[in-house]
């Protein structure tokens, strides 16, 4: 597929022509990477990272600054936190799937500093059938949502984080909705911090139980 192609494809929010469709993850990934970015920003896509056939896929918002430097997902602070909590629970983060809803990083230019714009619906829809089609390869078999951006990214709607936390389903997947790492590290009494992450180490555990 030409890079022409698969923007106007996303553009659109459809699928590509059949004949054109990737039929691997592989090629899945080859045509997110060449394609145009749909948000302002980075040129360079961060793709999903994780095996085939993983049981859990970890859907986040979009890759940081730290994530488009390295070309991997949540290997910032995010994703340092993610790792701890799932070590808690007992996960293994080499056994996960982990990605994200929108595939560049959006920023503002602020001197020297790239500053995260959180993207808009519009753009969430835009990368949707690329996120879909990821996991229709990946067939995990649970879904999570790390925060309102996923959660609208899977379902194609507004989704409120506090009100929907827990199991749900993505187009009849079995999925479950939780916050995101980022948003602990946003909490600025040290206690609820505290209470927040305990709170997402349980759901990490009930995640694990449902994915076993």
């Amino acid at each position: 597929m030409t890079r022409a192609g698969a923007t106007s494809a996303t553009r659109t929010g459809s699928l590509p022509m059949p004949d054109a469709e990737p039929k691997t993850l592989k090629a899945l990934n080859r045509q997110i990477s060449a394609a145009n970015p749909l948000v302002p920003g980075a040129d360079r896509a961060v793709l999903g990272e994780g095996a085939e056939g993983a049981a859990i896929a970890f859907v986040g918002e979009q890759p940081g600054d730290q994530e488009d430097l390295a070309g991997r997902p949540f290997v910032g602070p995010a994703g340092k936190l993610l790792d701890q909590a799932m070590a808690e629970a007992g996960i293994d983060r080499s056994s996960v799937y982990v990605t994200n809803a929108v595939k560049h990083f959006k920023f503002e230019q602020r001197g020297k500093r790239r500053i995260h714009q959180k993207p808009t619906m519009g753009e969430v829809k835009r990368y949707r059938w690329w996120l879909m089609k990821e996991l229709d390869l990946v067939h995990p078999k649970l879904i999570v949502a790390l925060g309102g951006t996923a959660a609208a990214a899977l379902t194609g709607k507004a989704v409120s984080v506090t009100k929907a936390r827990g199991k749900a389903s993505f187009e009849n997947r079995p999925g479950y909705i939780t916050v995101h790492p980022s948003y602990l590290l946003r909490i600025p009494d040290e206690a609820d911090k505290q209470r927040a992450y305990k709170d997402f180490v349980a759901d990490l555990k009930k995640i694990r139980a449902l994915a076993a």
